[in-house]
């Protein structure tokens, strides 16, 4: 139990800024071991986000709500995902050799395609949630309780964030990592492929939330493996496998993916 817990804020102190024990450290075994709670960690941050959410919309508005719980999840994982997405748009977008695209990733500065990614990705996050808070099945009356009325918002928010992060412990099972690991700050978490029992774990943390759910929106896992799959191919064609930018990029696209995909169930198939 000690080990575990011990894995569990190694997985914490790499996907987040949370504060975590002093005892704590960048162990590679540890490491190697954390991604099974990568989809946990999920959870925490769609904790925050949708917490900030439930704070400023009763005191605020609708809008600064969901900016607010945007925000808060950049924050909290010191835009961890977010800056690998930047840099994978910059890369793919810069680059046409496997050479250039890698050297173009290991670049701190954001160009032109970058910006471009951010901004489309986060406006298109934005205008996804602003819809889903509307999803409030069988509630005639609001409750005093606001977590009751946002239940289903809130118990998408946390799936979203969990099977995204399960997409990229998938990735890592089924592709090869590529460039210097010695100069990469995810060589410990890939260097080895995950374990039957890491897999196992990852996965049921990812589906856990959508239990609560209708059945029907545990679909939306097909079509974002398939988004994911796709992506992690046309990585593979390009520099002949992923790196860890291109991890966080299939988060933040399978987390966008799977909000679009919920929405869609919702509107359609409930």
């Amino acid at each position: 139990m000690k080990k575990e817990i011990r894995i569990f804020f190694t997985a914490m102190m790499f996907l987040t800024r949370l504060p975590v024990p002093k005892f704590t450290d960048h162990s590679q075994e540890y490491l190697e071991k954390s991604a099974r709670y990568f989809p946990l960690i999920g959870w925490i941050v769609a904790a925050i986000s949708g917490l900030t959410f439930l704070v400023f919309n009763k005191y605020v508005s609708e809008d600064i709500a969901i900016l607010a719980s945007i925000i808060a999840g950049i924050l909290t994982t010191g835009a961890f995902h977010e800056d690998g997405f930047a840099d994978v748009c910059d890369a793919f977008g810069g680059g046409w050799t496997k050479e250039k695209i890698l050297a173009i990733m290991k670049d701190s500065r954001l160009g032109t395609y970058g910006v471009t990614g951010l901004i489309s990705i986060l406006s298109a996050k934005f205008l996804l949630l602003k819809e889903l808070p509307k999803f409030t099945p069988a509630l005639d009356e609001p409750s005093i309780n606001i977590f009751y009325n946002y239940r289903h918002f809130l118990l998408i928010l946390v799936a979203a964030h969990a099977v995204s992060r399960l997409m990229g412990v998938l990735t890592i099972c089924l592709f090869e990592y590529v460039t210097d690991p010695d100069g990469s700050k995810s060589k410990p978490v890939t260097s080895n492929k995950p374990s039957a029992v890491t897999i196992l774990m990852a996965i049921a943390f990812a589906v856990l939330p959508l239990v609560f759910l209708s059945w029907h929106f545990a679909l939306a896992i097909i079509p974002v493996m398939i988004i994911v799959y796709r992506l992690a191919k046309y990585f593979k064609k390009w520099i002949g496998g992923y790196t860890g930018d291109c991890l966080g990029a299939i988060q933040q696209v399978s987390e966008l993916s799977f909000y679009l995909f919920a929405l869609i169930i919702w509107r359609y198939a409930l």
